[in-house]
């Protein structure tokens, strides 16, 4: 093979390459009921989308075709009386997902491997939740005895940390896959938590660390770490509300200088989140500026210690030397993963929370006139 004929063969691999289909195909058989729509649904970490529908024909075959995926497999939801299979998709995919009798028991899937990766989760999730409601459910009948009551317990135990050992041996064998992410957040009936609280935190983080390396550029590994952020808030906050009363935080100032939360002790505290990317950042810091100014001389002291949640150093420092904010103004530049937003228990902004002279936190959401009317109250 000469060297002109080789480079033409390179040209048209890479050509056939870099011209993959974004659209999604997706093509199946549903058996087993009489319902004869079949819907898909789009899952974002805010939300659950019906995107599209299908009619089934009289076999029971149906079609989707999206017309762009994802550079990188998103969470999307196949819908059909009333329950769902997950997928993960992305762009180029071609796959085909069938089923007879129970959807989620009995559906295989072909052509996409993170979504057959999450098949063999799912399905061994769904049929063990299904176990245990079936253990409660006889537990309910009141003609059992103590001794068959005993043996329900028993086995309910053990069917329970049976699902939880599968779910952690899932999670940690296929940490690399978005399949992984999926299972992290799947929760038996009365669970709050993985598997025991605050040390859910190392399962958070070994996915996300394989996610680094497997897929950087997946829009679920900013919310992983955000995630993450939040339980090492929530580690910490129990050491640092004994100190102080209150959570307390320690974050630079413009200048670079840590300033501690705490370091105030004895006044009245407003801690403010905001953003200086919010359009609304002048309009509520004039209206701020105006109470503060007022309170300057009060008989107990009053500061305001406003929290940042921005990733743009410039953006943030220009904002508060144009807006001349005269408080204590700090970011640690971590925008949604900022641990504070933990702490804090801060779900949007703007937000802020009023701590009076013992270090109690007495009010929060404080705005206008109903901020003016609590500050007058504690510092007098």
């Amino acid at each position: 093979m000469n060297k002109q004929t080789l480079f033409v063969i390179i040209v048209a691999m890479l050509m056939l390459g870099g011209c993959r289909s974004s659209k999604v195909n997706i093509t199946g058989r549903i058996v087993g009921s009489d319902a004869k729509q079949v819907y898909l649904e789009k899952v974002t970490p805010l939300k659950q989308t019906i995107i599209d529908s299908a009619i089934l024909d009289a076999a029971g075959s149906y079609r989707f075709r999206l017309k762009e995926g994802g550079r990188t497999p998103s969470l999307y939801n196949l819908v059909y009386n009333g329950e769902r299979i997950p997928l993960l998709l992305s762009g180029g995919d071609r796959i085909e997902v069938s089923s007879v009798g129970n959807l989620a028991r009995n559906y295989t899937v072909k052509g996409s491997h993170e979504s057959e990766l999450l098949r063999t989760f799912y399905q061994a999730f769904v049929i063990g939740a299904q176990n245990l409601d079936a253990f409660s459910s006889r537990f309910a009948d009141n003609s059992l005895s103590e001794e068959q009551r005993r043996k329900l317990v028993k086995e309910y135990t053990s069917e329970y940390y049976r699902i939880r050992r599968e779910q952690l041996r899932f999670i940690i064998e296929n940490k690399a896959s978005l399949a992984a992410v999926y299972a992290l957040y799947q929760r038996l009936p009365g669970d709050t938590y993985l598997f025991n609280g605050d040390s859910d935190v190392v399962y958070f983080r070994t996915v996300a660390d394989a996610l680094r390396e497997s897929y950087p550029d997946s829009p679920y590994l900013p919310a992983l770490q955000a995630e993450i952020a939040r339980m090492d808030a929530r580690i910490n906050l129990k050491s640092q509300i004994s100190e102080s009363g209150f959570p307390d935080l320690n974050i630079s100032d413009i200048y670079g200088k840590n300033i501690r939360l705490s370091s105030l002790a004895g006044k009245v505290v407003l801690v403010d989140f905001w953003s200086a990317q919010l359009g609304n950042s002048n309009a509520l810091n004039a209206e701020l500026k105006e109470i503060y100014r007022k309170y300057t001389d009060a008989a107990v002291p009053f500061e305001v210690y406003q929290v940042a949640i921005d990733t743009s150093k410039p953006l943030w420092i220009t904002t508060v030397q144009e807006q001349q904010l005269p408080w204590i103004s700090v970011c640690d530049l971590r925008g949604q993963a900022s641990p504070a937003l933990g702490l804090y228990n801060v779900r949007k902004l703007p937000a802020n929370f009023l701590i009076d002279k013992n270090g109690d936190i007495v009010a929060k959401n404080l705005y206008g006139k109903s901020l003016d009317d609590k500050l007058k109250e504690l510092t007098r």
